[in-house]
C-alpha cells in the first residue's frame, strides 16, 4: 500500500499544478463572460472567451519575464480591479436581460433610490433584506476566488515552460478575437463575449455627454403643431398613457390569450355605447421605463430619446404643444397625474390649465403599490372633478396610468359600483384580501402583467359604459414595452395605440393614415411616437 501511495503521488504531481492553473484560468474567463439567466437576476456560465482575460495573461507573462513575480499587494489590487470588471459585466448583461436597455449612469443613478423604494414597497421583507445584504457581501465573495485565481496564474508564470505555454495560448486567443468579430465568424471556433471594458467606455462616454452636452445633437426646430380641431370640436379628448402597455401583449401568444376575455369585454363596451376603435403600433422612444420620454414625444411632437434632450427642451418656453393647440381652440386642458407626488415644472412647458397630482386627487381607500391609489379611483375622481360638471368647456385630459407599473401586483379589484370608488371603503373584504395576498413572482411576472392589463381594460371600458351618452375621443397608447424580464431580450420598442370615438369621419381619416379597424393593431408600425402628433392633429382638422 505504501508503494502504491508513492506511485499515485508521483503520477499526480505534474497534473495537480496543471489542473489548478486551468481552473484559475477558467474562473477568470468565466467571470467576464457570463450571461443573464432570463428572466431572473441570476447568471449562467457560457462557453465564450474573454479578450480581456487573454490580454491580462499575456501582460502578466511579459511582466513576469521583465519584472519578476507580482507582489502580494499587486495581486490584491488586481483582484479588486477584477471585481469591478465582473460587477460591470453583471450590470451590463442584467440591465439588458431584465430591462431591455443599457444603463445610463448619469440619469439611472439618480432614479435608483426611488426605484429601490418602489420595489421594497411591494416585495417581501426577507427579499428586501437579502437584496441589501447582497450589495455588501457579493464584492467580498467575488474577491476571494478571484484573488486565488490571480495568485495561481501569477505563481504558474514563474515556470519558464508554463509561462511560454500561457503566452502562446493568450496570443492565439487574441489573434482569434478579430476573426470571430468579423463579418464571417467561424462556427467551429469559440465565440467571444463582448468586452467589459467596452461597456465601461460606453457608460463613461454617455456620462460625459450627458453631464457636459458634448457630442449631443441640438434639438430640432419647432414642428408644425396646429389644427382647427373642427372634426372633433365639442368632444372631450383623453390622452391615456397606459403604463407598460407594449406590443408584447399582442405578439406573445400566452399574453394575448390571457387578455382575450378582457379585450372582448372592452370591445363590447364600445359596441354597446355606439363607439368604434381603430388601432396601430408606433415606435416608443424608450423601453422598460422612462415613461416621461414617451409623454414628451407625443405632447410636443419632438423626438426626445434621453433625459438630457428632455431637460433642454423644457428650457425652451413658448414652444407649441398638443396641449396649447387645444387651449387655443377653447378647450380646458387638464393633467390627471396619480403618480405625481412633487412639483412638476414640465406642466408649465406643456401649457396645462390645471394639474391634479396624488395629493389633490385625495384617495382615501386601501393602498396599492408605490403610489397607494388606483387607476379606477383616478378615473372616477377625474369624472367627479372635471367631466361631470355641466357648465364647462370641452376637455383635453392627459392621464398617465400607474396600476400597470412593474411589478404589476398586487392588482386592485375592479369595482362595478363606480360611486363606491370615491368612498374610503371601495372594496369588499374578500376581494381586497385576495388582491393583497398576490405577491410578485420575480422569476415569472408574465401572469401579473396580464392581470394588471386586464384590470386596465376593465376600468377604461367600465368608464365608457358609465358615460355612454358622452362624446369622447380616447387616445389609448402604451408608453413603452414592459421590462425585458417580461418581453425577453431583443424585443421591439413598439407600443399599441387605439383611438376610440363615435365620429365616423374622424375614424375614416385615421384609417387613411394607416390605422386598422378594430382593437387589434397590425404591423408595420405606423410612425415613431413623436410623428403621431402630426397624424392626430391632421385627423382632427377638417381642412383638405
Amino acid at each position: 500500500m505504501a508503494i502504491w501511495d508513492s506511485v499515485r503521488r508521483w503520477t499526480m504531481r505534474p497534473l495537480a499544478p496543471a489542473m489548478t492553473l486551468a481552473s484559475a484560468l477558467v474562473l477568470l474567463n468565466a467571470s467576464l463572460t457570463f450571461q443573464n439567466l432570463w428572466p431572473t437576476p441570476a447568471v449562467r456560465v457560457t462557453r465564450t472567451l474573454s479578450m480581456e482575460a487573454a490580454l491580462f495573461v499575456l501582460a502578466l507573462v511579459l511582466a513576469h519575464r521583465c519584472l519578476g513575480a507580482p507582489s502580494r499587494a499587486t495581486l490584491r489590487w488586481l483582484a479588486a480591479g477584477w471585481v469591478v470588471l465582473a460587477i460591470g459585466r453583471y450590470v451590463d448583461v442584467t440591465s439588458m436581460g431584465l430591462f431591455g436597455r443599457q444603463i445610463n449612469l448619469y440619469w439611472d443613478l439618480r432614479l435608483l433610490p426611488n426605484v429601490g423604494a418602489m420595489l421594497a414597497a411591494v416585495a417581501r421583507p426577507g427579499l428586501v433584506s437579502a437584496s441589501v445584504a447582497t450589495v455588501f457581501v457579493v464584492p467580498i465573495l467575488l474577491y476571494l476566488p478571484l484573488r486565488w485565481a490571480l495568485g495561481r496564474v501569477g505563481a504558474a508564470a514563474g515556470d519558464p515552460r508554463t509561462r511560454r505555454a500561457m503566452g502562446l495560448l493568450a496570443c492565439a486567443t487574441l489573434i482569434l478575437f478579430p476573426v470571430q468579430h468579423g463579418e464571417d465568424p467561424i462556427d467551429q471556433l469559440p465565440k467571444f463575449a463582448a468586452p467589459v471594458t467596452a461597456a465601461f467606455g460606453r457608460m463613461a462616454t454617455i456620462f460625459v455627454q450627458e453631464a457636459t452636452g458634448i457630442g449631443i445633437e441640438p434639438i430640432g426646430p419647432q414642428p408644425a403643431i396646429e389644427s382647427n380641431l373642427a372634426r372633433i370640436h365639442g368632444a372631450d379628448v383623453f390622452v391615456v398613457f397606459l403604463e407598460s402597455y407594449g406590443a408584447v401583449s399582442w405578439d406573445h401568444q400566452p399574453f394575448a390569450e390571457g387578455l382575450a376575455a378582457s379585450r372582448e369585454r372592452f370591445q363590447a363596451s364600445l359596441r354597446d355605447t355606439g363607439r368604434e376603435v381603430v388601432s396601430g403600433f408606433v415606435g416608443s422612444p424608450t423601453f422598460g421605463g422612462g415613461s416621461w420620454l414617451a409623454h414628451v414625444n407625443l405632447l410636443s411632437g419632438t423626438e426626445v430619446r434621453d433625459e438630457n434632450t428632455n431637460v433642454r427642451l423644457m428650457a425652451q418656453p413658448g414652444r407649441n404643444t398638443m396641449v396649447t393647440t387645444f387651449a387655443r381652440r377653447g378647450y380646458r386642458t387638464v393633467a390627471i397625474m396619480p403618480g405625481l407626488q412633487q412639483a412638476w415644472p414640465e406642466g408649465a412647458f406643456y401649457g396645462f390649465d390645471d394639474i391634479y397630482g396624488t395629493k389633490r386627487l385625495g384617495y382615501r381607500g386601501p393602498t396599492f403599490g408605490w403610489w397607494d391609489l388606483t387607476d379606477q379611483f383616478t378615473i372616477a375622481r377625474m369624472d367627479e372633478l372635471v367631466v361631470a360638471p355641466s357648465a364647462r368647456k370641452p376637455l383635453f385630459v392627459f392621464f398617465p396610468t400607474i396600476s400597470t407599473h412593474a411589478p404589476f401586483v398586487p392588482t386592485p379589484p375592479y369595482q362595478p359600483d363606480w360611486p363606491r370608488m370615491l368612498t374610503p371603503d371601495p372594496y369588499d373584504a374578500v376581494a381586497l384580501d385576495e388582491a393583497w395576498s398576490d405577491q410578485p413572482d420575480w422569476e415569472n411576472l408574465g401572469p401579473a402583467y396580464v392581470k394588471s392589463l386586464a384590470y386596465a381594460f376593465d376600468s377604461i371600458g367600465g368608464y365608457l359604459r358609465l358615460r355612454a351618452d358622452r362624446d369622447f375621443v380616447v387616445i389609448l397608447i402604451g408608453d413603452h414595452q414592459p421590462p425585458a424580464l417580461i418581453t425577453g431580450q431583443g424585443a421591439s420598442w413598439e407600443v399599441p395605440v387605439h383611438i376610440v370615438a363615435s365620429r365616423p369621419d374622424l375614424l375614416e381619416q385615421l384609417r387613411g393614415h394607416g390605422f386598422s379597424q378594430g382593437l387589434t393593431p397590425h404591423y408595420p408600425s405606423l410612425v415613431p411616437m413623436h410623428a403621431l402628433t402630426a397624424i392626430l392633429l391632421d385627423s382632427f382638422d377638417d381642412r383638405d
